[in-house]
């Protein structure tokens, strides 16, 4: 009963106009951005967080907002996987197998339109299951002293493969590079300098937000223009939309199907949203009927688009209920919370339920908003895929910039980007994948400053790392978790790539 009062509450925040507003803005900004191939939820956060903080925003306005562009970003990326043959973003690349057959059968607003129905269900299933679990678990990690965070956060490392699906070496040596990061600054124990070089500016340590707009926005307009740095592409044309009642009921099961596989991805340390949209489109290529599978079946629409919204939305529960983001978009929302001063954790249910409970009714009325735009729009929004990206993607680095400098007031801290943004290009010419350093960056103090009390209280006896069921249980999981992705990782990837290829 607690939590439905709780959730009203939410809604009254959610449903005045202000934050109706945020989340229509962010909706319509993250299908954008999620259409355009590559660029991603990720990045589109990571762009306009800048943004949030120089307008001033309140804490629950800012998350609104940038929760809506989450969502909306993931409703885009289906736009160009169906009229393109070209993910917005990893979780889309299973929407391309049945979406662009469609399309090429002159069903492309039926597919547009499918997948939209989906990616509703996926998000209003998995938003209710953050309802029911993420109280649970908050009171769970209640019980948590600074061992069992310890633990957490080595498990939060050791699950990385799955959020970055690459090779299971570069993202431990990019978790070590953003834990180097970390410790620049004052030694708030001792007072010591750490590799600050006497530079005032240093001794605050680095901005993980410039950090993060330079290693994301930054680095993906070089990577952007590299790739199509000519005209804007070409799509397959959207015909007059004819989608009966029939058309979706025979896509519900499979959506809600994708629903619930989607979300227990997210939830699961490491698994994402990549996971969520391939195990869901599997499992209802080998449960239905044959049909059309690889050739246009509807089915092979919703399922995946149901999965990979579910899990989004699912990845957000360990990110507000242990501070541990559950996908690459989440930890960059964990560096908006804790750049606001906001510790997300158990706690945050207790010391922030007006914000919190805020941004889930939020999340039922953006999904909302967006079914309600996305099907009408979406001939709006595809007109954005015929732009030249040489002129698109400059005026994204410009908002960003122009938001960065605008917080701090700071050359240095645009040198500071610019900086990010190079090494990040170079990283992900190298495959180092990016999503890890920030996570080091974001979760190294709270892990330092976990080993220290932890020591402290045990007299420097390291055993006291070990000596819960607890803990035990969380450094199994981490091991497994660091284990499972060399092993598992290239059999599913390679499962993926042979779905692809015999669907051609």
């Amino acid at each position: 009963m607690d939590t439905i009062s709780l959730l009203m509450q939410g809604f009254a925040v959610a449903l005045s106009p202000e934050s109706i507003m945020f989340a229509v803005v962010g909706a319509i900004l993250g299908t954008l951005i999620g259409a355009l191939p590559g660029l991603g939820p990720a990045n589109g956060v990571a762009i306009l967080i800048p943004l949030a903080f120089s307008l001033g925003l309140s804490p629950t306005s800012s998350l609104i907002l940038l929760t809506s562009v989450y969502a909306g970003a993931m409703y885009g990326g289906r736009i160009s996987s169906i009229l393109l043959n070209i993910p917005g973003d990893e979780p889309a690349m299973m929407t391309c197998l049945d979406g662009y057959p469609m399309a090429l059968k002159g069903k492309a607003a039926e597919a547009l339109a499918i997948s939209a129905i989906a990616s509703f269900i996926g998000s209003f299933i998995a938003t209710i299951g953050l309802v029911i679990l993420a109280p649970i678990l908050a009171k769970f990690a209640l019980k948590f002293g600074p061992s069992e965070y310890f633990a957490l956060f080595a498990l939060a490392f050791a699950t990385l493969g799955g959020i970055t699906g690459k090779n299971q070496f570069k993202t431990l040596m990019a978790a070590a590079i953003g834990l180097m990061i970390a410790t620049v600054g004052i030694d708030i124990s001792t007072g010591v300098q750490r590799y600050t070089f006497n530079t005032l500016e240093l001794f605050e340590g680095v901005d993980f937000i410039i950090a993060i707009v330079g290693l994301f926005a930054i680095s993906e307009l070089l990577f952007f223009l590299e790739r199509h740095a000519g005209d804007g592409l070409k799509q397959v044309a959207i015909n007059k939309l004819k989608l009966s009642a029939k058309d979706i009921i025979k896509v519900l099961p499979a959506s809600i199907r994708g629903a619930l596989l989607g979300f227990v991805s997210g939830v699961l340390p490491g698994a994402g949203a990549s996971l969520g949209s391939f195990i869901s489109y599997t499992l209802e290529k080998r449960t239905s009927d044959k049909g059309e599978f690889g050739h246009g079946d509807p089915r092979g629409v919703a399922a995946p688009e149901a999965g990979n919204n579910g899990a989004a939305s699912g990845a957000l529960v360990p990110m507000l209920t242990l501070g541990v983001p559950g996908s690459g978009t989440t930890a960059v929302l964990l560096a908006m919370l804790i750049s606001l001063n906001i510790s997300p954790g158990p706690m945050l249910f207790q010391q922030n339920a007006d914000l919190v409970w805020g941004v889930i009714a939020a999340m039922f009325v953006g999904n909302l908003v967006l079914l309600l735009l996305n099907i009408p729009m979406v001939g709006i929004f595809v007109k954005l895929l015929s732009i030249p990206p040489k002129y698109l993607m400059p005026i994204v680095t410009l908002i960003a910039s122009v938001g960065i400098y605008s917080v701090s007031h700071s050359a240095l801290d645009l040198y500071f980007m610019v900086g990010f943004g190079v090494a990040g290009y170079i990283f992900r010419k190298v495959d180092i994948p990016l999503v890890p350093i920030i996570l080091g960056m974001l979760l190294g103090p709270e892990m330092e400053k976990s080993l220290r009390h932890a020591l402290v209280l045990s007299d420097g006896d390291w055993s006291v790392l070990f000596n819960s069921g607890l803990s035990i249980g969380l450094w199994t999981v981490a091991i497994l978790g660091l284990v499972l992705p060399i092993v598992v990782g290239p059999i599913v990837r390679a499962k993926m790539a042979r779905s692809k290829n015999s669907t051609r």
